[in-house]
C-alpha cells in the first residue's frame, strides 16, 4: 500500500469523496453532517492523502490544522472493496505521523453517533482516541461523537 498526497483533480479520488459526502448526508440528520466537500479539501492549509495499491484507489483521509498544535482528522473513507484490510488504520497512522512532523501535539475528530459510524468510532478508539467535548466551532450534538488524542 502506498499512501501519498492525494490529487484532488483525479476523478477516482473525486468520485470516492463525492460518494463519502453523499453517504454522510444520507445517513445523518440535517444540520449534523460535518463532512467536507472537495472544494473544502482543496483549501491550502489542509493536508490530504490517498492510499493506493498500484493504480487502485483504496481510501482517503485528511488533516485540517485548527491552530499551531491541534489538528482535526477529516474525510476518512475506505472503498467498499478495500474494507477490512487495514487501509483505514494505515491512513490514520499516516495522518498521525505527518501531523507529528508538522509539530502538532493533538488530533481531534467528529463522527456520527449511530450504527453506520460504529466501525469508525471503533477504529479511532483502537488508535488511542478518547471521547471529548466539542472542540473548535462544533457545538454539542446528540448525532455526533467527538474524539481526541495527544500525539
Amino acid at each position: 500500500m502506498d499512501i501519498r498526497r492525494g490529487d484532488l483533480s483525479d476523478e477516482r479520488i473525486v468520485g470516492l469523496l463525492r460518494h463519502h459526502f453523499q453517504k454522510c448526508h444520507e445517513v445523518t440528520p440535517p444540520g449534523s453532517a460535518h463532512v467536507f466537500d472537495v472544494s473544502r479539501l482543496r483549501e491550502p492549509e489542509i493536508d490530504f492523502w490517498a492510499a493506493w495499491e498500484g493504480e487502485v484507489l483504496l481510501g482517503v483521509g485528511a488533516m485540517k490544522p485548527l491552530d499551531a498544535t491541534h489538528g482535526e482528522v477529516k474525510s476518512m473513507h475506505t472503498t467498499e472493496a478495500a474494507r477490512r484490510r487495514g487501509v483505514a488504520s494505515a491512513i490514520l497512522a499516516h495522518i498521525i505521523e505527518r501531523s507529528r512532523a508538522r509539530g502538532l501535539t493533538r488530533l481531534s475528530l467528529e463522527t456520527g453517533s449511530f450504527a453506520y459510524f460504529a466501525p469508525a468510532v471503533a477504529l479511532y478508539k483502537a488508535q488511542g482516541f478518547t471521547e471529548c467535548p466539542p472542540f473548535g466551532d462544533y457545538r454539542p450534538d446528540p448525532n455526533s461523537v467527538f474524539l481526541t488524542r495527544e500525539l
